[in-house]
């Protein structure tokens, strides 16, 4: 079959599906029978034909408007860190969940630089900024979707409703002689010529990669001109020459400088009062809860021009309908099963067919893993085929809570 005939089959599947689908937005009517994970939460499967094979489609989908019924950021302690699905869920309590952003996830082009595990993109967790996103040209997971930006994220505000909107971080270093620009948070690379902040959610991980690679080639070398601060209970405690590592103390933040960043910072000196200042300005109208980095393939029911219609893989991705009140979790199958995934233009199709309006995708390949809490041991397990059989370790997700 060629690629036009293959693409025009997946449309007419997915319109036969959508016109399938119940004007509530439900899923499609050949989705299988729905599976009870918690009230106002639900999970089904089915398959799909695809030009690659047939393939497996896992959903969760959640009412945002029953009482008691919320989504939060699956996280696993530290920025800088990573846990499976399962195991995250398990210690949050969470009755159902996917893994989140892209990820840190390797350092072949700086030897001796561990990689550090840390989200590309910007998260909010419990209505406070955990970390902003980094420079578009230092991200993993390919390249973007056009019109896309690494600061793209899916949360639910205050208001309860599920939405996207772009987290672009403000912040400042006050003296009573200056103020400094901070342009990078608890972030595996900062920009060129940056101030970033390190805080006590950063974890233990070295800060040597922030100062990696440039805005545009993550594979650059590391900089040399580089200078750290330490700032504890609002004044400067030490300085250093090199990037440090492990625990920050609460109270503490660290601000790490690189080229003109690194010359500003070099004028304040042990015992220097420091007010320290950031937040992450949204283009949403009301402030997130929660919210993690998620790259836009669908909005307005319309796949978004330019998505890739030619590499199939495991996928994870996030769908909202009924302005943002009901929420499809989706995780495919693919490499392990009888197809190799889903192209994002398929996903795009998809998710408009299961009566989505937006749709975002996440990581996908290897992490893509879908959990729901097995009533009888009280513990999550896994519902889709992982890629190689095992989960993978990853730094977020989304989980899901009932009343």
């Amino acid at each position: 079959m060629n690629r036009v005939r293959a693409a025009a089959t997946v449309l007419l599947l997915t319109l036969l599906l959508c016109a399938a689908a119940p004007a509530q937005g439900s899923a499609p009517a050949d989705a299988g029978s729905a599976e009870h994970v918690s009230p106002g939460i639900e999970y089904r499967a089915f398959t799909l034909p695809t030009a690659h094979g047939p393939i497996r489609i896992h959903v969760l989908t959640v009412d945002l408007r029953r009482p008691g019924v919320r989504a939060g950021l699956l996280y696993p302690g530290a920025v800088a860190d990573r846990a499976p699905v399962s195991d995250m869920a398990d210690r949050q309590g969470a009755a159902a969940a996917i893994n989140g952003d892209f990820f840190h996830i390797s350092e072949d082009q700086h030897p001796g630089i561990p990689a550090t595990g840390a989200a590309s993109g910007a998260a909010v967790r419990d209505s406070r900024p955990l970390k902003a996103a980094v420079p578009d040209g230092q991200r993993f997971g390919g390249a973007l979707p056009p019109g896309d930006s690494g600061a793209d994220v899916l949360g639910v505000g205050t208001d309860g409703r599920a939405r996207t909107a772009r987290l672009t971080l403000h912040g400042q270093l006050r003296t009573p002689r200056t103020t400094l620009p901070v342009r990078g948070l608890n972030q595996y690379a900062l920009p060129e010529g940056a101030i970033g902040l390190f805080t006590p959610q950063w974890g233990s991980a070295s800060r040597a990669r922030a100062v990696c690679g440039t805005d545009r080639d993550r594979a650059a070398p590391c900089s040399h001109d580089v200078f750290e601060v330490t700032i504890r209970h609002g004044r400067v405690q030490r300085t250093a020459t090199v990037p440090g590592g492990g625990p920050i103390p609460p109270g503490t933040v660290v601000a790490l400088g690189r080229e003109e960043g690194a010359r500003a910072l070099r004028s304040l000196t042990p015992g220097i009062p420091v007010d320290v200042g950031y937040r992450l300005g949204s283009t949403s109208p009301v402030p997130f809860t929660f919210a993690l980095g998620a790259y836009r393939v669908l909005a307005n029911r319309r796949p978004l021009p330019g998505l890739d219609a030619v590499t199939a893989a495991p996928r994870t991705a996030v769908g909202l309908a009924q302005h943002g009140h009901l929420m499809r979790l989706v995780a495919t199958d693919g490499r392990e099963s009888t197809a190799t995934g889903l192209t994002l233009a398929e996903l795009a199709r998809l998710l408009g067919s299961l009566g989505c309006d937006e749709g975002v995708h996440l990581d996908g390949g290897g992490s893509t893993t879908l959990v729901t809490r097995d009533p009888a041991t009280g513990h999550a397990v896994v519902r889709n085929t992982l890629d190689q059989g095992r989960q993978r370790r990853v730094p977020n997700g989304i989980a899901l809570f009932g009343p």
